[in-house]
């Protein structure tokens, strides 16, 4: 990503006011502004701080994993042989429904776009979450960044003291957990599959909190006098990799759910993936640019009827509950909320009362950041089979997702000799549900 560095010189806090800030972001970049280490200091006040937050973008990645059904959510069929037991409801956009199952969603439409029309050609676990994951199929000798490495890459800030990427509960079923590929360990995933509080960031037991924080202030003025007298960009990096490391360790606690009342938790509900929307919310309201939810088990090729009755509600509780306290506290209009898992279910009922893997006609949601709500793109034949009006690809989904949160979904990066473009050869945005 290119940066360019501001000219070099003191400045208090009453130097860069809020228009200064803003006129300076909009010529630098905001993280090339916040990258300069003399400035952080003037980042601080109230005003400043508050601005950047309110400009920061976030992703949350809703992740269906199995494969969810796309006739018991987004795309119902009622009263057709493949429709299943459940109705459509309306919602309040009066020209969309969607499936009974997602009561509470219904009523939410008016933030949320649908993509009815994903035809992404891969019903295999392995292979459909690759692709869903990086937006294009795997390929030997390229190895690929996933959805949450892009976004880190493009929307992380020099001077955050988060992580850029939280991947909770990821090893869903065994599959592939993604990664940042080309894209180098800076931006992989902190995976949290064991335990939603992160392992090895605690100070240890044998230093006390007064050592450790005297340790930290005597290192800053080690530093500083050090940078006071080689005034060079590798000396800041050092010095902000070192912040870097004191921030994730401080950070424990946004991973904690005990930090929120309980009125709070019991908004969101007390379910493992309910706890874990609480916890994304609290993780991109303090800066994270990512975060993926994983919720396993969609998979149902028996029964199917009774497992999404389960999963849907626990999806629509915690989704539910996550755009309404991203909306109340003023961050929903720069978080962008999805979901989408590696294909649908088929159209068709097994004698198991299950329905299979099919990725030629499925759906995805879109909430919040850049998108036009209660807009609904494509259309499936009356029984779901075929996409009959606009269909998408997995890698038109990603430049849609990228046009949202503002990344630019023509850059290439150079890897070697080879551009790479962040977006499959051939695929564009969707502009019928960008806002």
């Amino acid at each position: 990503m290119a940066r360019n560095d501001l000219p070099n010189r003191n400045l208090s806090q009453h130097d860069v006011s809020r228009r200064g800030f803003l006129g300076s972001a909009a010529l630098a970049g905001a993280a090339s502004f916040a990258a300069n280490m003399r400035v952080l200091d003037a980042l601080q006040t109230p005003t400043l701080a508050a601005e950047l937050k309110r400009q920061q973008k976030s992703v949350i990645l809703l992740w269906l994993a199995g494969g969810a059904s796309q006739l018991e959510t987004w795309d119902p069929k009622p009263g057709r042989i493949t429709g299943g037991p459940f109705r459509a409801i309306s919602t309040d956009i009066p020209s969309v429904q969607i499936s009974e199952l997602l009561p509470k969603m219904a009523q939410r439409m008016k933030t949320t776009a649908i993509i009815r029309s994903l035809n992404t050609r891969n019903g295999d676990h392995g292979g459909g979450t690759i692709l869903m994951e990086t937006g294009r199929a795997k390929e030997a000798a390229v190895d690929y960044p996933d959805l949450g490495a892009l976004i880190a890459r493009e929307l992380g800030r020099a001077d955050s003291q988060v992580p850029d990427y939280v991947s909770l509960y990821s090893e869903t079923e065994g599959r592939h957990k993604g990664g940042a590929g080309f894209l180098g360990a800076r931006y992989a995933p902190m995976f949290l599959s064991d335990s939603m509080i992160p392992p090895n960031i605690r100070r240890l037991d044998s230093i006390s909190e007064t050592d450790h924080t005297d340790r930290a202030a005597f290192q800053r003025l080690l530093a500083k006098q050090f940078q006071d007298r080689h005034p060079r960009s590798v000396v800041s990096s050092h010095g902000m990799a070192y912040e870097r490391v004191r921030g994730l360790m401080s950070s424990e606690t946004l991973f904690d759910v005990s930090q929120e009342p309980q009125s709070a938790r019991d908004f969101y509900g007390p379910t493992q993936f309910q706890e874990q929307c609480l916890i994304a919310r609290r993780l991109v309201e303090a800066g994270v640019p990512f975060v993926k939810v994983a919720r396993a088990w969609w998979d149902s090729h028996g029964q199917n009827f009774e497992t999404h009755r389960e999963l849907c509600a626990d999806l629509d509780q915690g989704m539910s509950a996550l755009l309404d306290d991203l909306g109340q506290r003023g961050l929903l209009e720069n978080t962008l909320v999805l979901t989408f898992g590696e294909f649908g279910r088929t159209p068709q009922i097994n004698p198991s009362l299950g329905r299979d893997h099919f990725a030629n006609a499925w759906s995805a949601s879109l909430s919040g950041c850049g998108i036009k709500g209660g807009a609904v793109y494509g259309k499936t034949d009356a029984d779901g089979h075929t996409v009959v009006e606009g269909e998408a690809k997995a890698g038109d989904l990603f430049a849609t997702i990228f046009s949202a949160v503002g990344i630019d979904p023509t850059k290439e990066y150079q890897v070697g000799a080879r551009p790479i473009p962040i977006v499959d050869f051939g695929c564009k945005a969707i502009p019928e549900i960008l806002a």
